[in-house]
Formats: C-alpha cells, sequence, structure tokens
C-alpha cells in the first residue's frame, strides 16, 4: 500500500503535468514543428522527471521544463527534420478568395521562418511562439543572452528582407 508521503508526491506530479503540459508541448513543437514528434516528446520529458522524481526539487519550473523540452526535442530533431511542418490555419470569416490569399501568405511565411537556419529559428520560435524573453531564452538554449538577442535581431532582418522581396514580387505582377 503507499503511503500518504508518496500518494502527495504523486498528486503534485498529476498537478505538475496538468499544469505545464500545453506549454511543455509548446516548446517542442516551436522546434520540431511536428504535433506527433512534439507529444512524444513532451511524454519522453515528464517520463524522465518521473523516474528521477525531480519535480520535487525544482525550483523554477517553466525554466527547468522548457529547458528539459527543448533538449529533448532538439535531440529528436534529426528523425523529425525531414518531415513537413503541421500548419493549422484558423478559419478568419473572409471570403473564400481572401481566405486562400491569406492562407498562401501564412503558409509561404511559415516556409520562410522553417527556412531560416536552427540557429535563428529556434530563438525566435521561442521569442514569438512561447512569448520568452531573451533571458529565458538563454537559459533554456545555454548561451548567452547577447547571442540571444543577436540571433533574434539577425532572424527578424532576414524575414523582413524575404517579407519585403515577397511583396515586391506580388506588386510587379
Amino acid at each position: 500500500m503507499r503511503s500518504e508521503i508518496e500518494a502527495a508526491s504523486e498528486d503534485r506530479f498529476r498537478e505538475l503535468v496538468e499544469r505545464q503540459s500545453r506549454f511543455v508541448f509548446r516548446v517542442a513543437y516551436a522546434v520540431l514543428r511536428n504535433t506527433s514528434d512534439a507529444e512524444d516528446a513532451v511524454q519522453e520529458v515528464f517520463l524522465k522527471l518521473y523516474r528521477k522524481r525531480a519535480w520535487e526539487s525544482i525550483e523554477d519550473e517553466r525554466a527547468f521544463l522548457a529547458r528539459a523540452a527543448w533538449r529533448t526535442a532538439v535531440s529528436r530533431l534529426p528523425k523529425a527534420h525531414h518531415e513537413e511542418p503541421d500548419v493549422e490555419l484558423p478559419y478568419s470569416g473572409a471570403n473564400p478568395e481572401e481566405a486562400a490569399i491569406e492562407a498562401d501568405f501564412n503558409a509561404r511565411l511559415h516556409q520562410m521562418v522553417d527556412a531560416l537556419p536552427e540557429e535563428l529559428r529556434q530563438p525566435l520560435a521561442l521569442s514569438t511562439v512561447e512569448e520568452m524573453t531573451s533571458r529565458e531564452i538563454a537559459v533554456v538554449m545555454g548561451i548567452a543572452e547577447g547571442t540571444v538577442r543577436t540571433r533574434l535581431m539577425r532572424a527578424r532582418e532576414l524575414l523582413k528582407r524575404k517579407l519585403a522581396a515577397l511583396v515586391e514580387c506580388r506588386h510587379e505582377r
């Protein structure tokens, strides 16, 4: 029979999973860009936590889980790298022609982000999707905060140039 202490500990773990699983999924998805692979990464993160009973000594829950999710996702990246990203575009309520134009633009934007070098794409995804600060991204990725800021600036500049070229091409038609 389980002791009350063990039961309370497992309840805390269950609450942690319920509270943070979406966050861990979003971090993993930002790296892997595939729902199935991100779900597998989430399971792996929480399974490792459970086996090592590491959740009992976490000080900064969000930072710890973000780093664990990022590392797990990066370790799975070669397997998932060749798959197409899942792109679920929300219905905007526009007429079909406007919706098709918006979907095409969004798809191209996703392709541009996906085409960024991994060292630029990952901090950008963590910044925009997860709304993490440069300090949080630095902790998650294990790099200097200044490096994160430089990579974010470079990624945004590349996207800005690519978008400008895309808009210019559209107007020339």
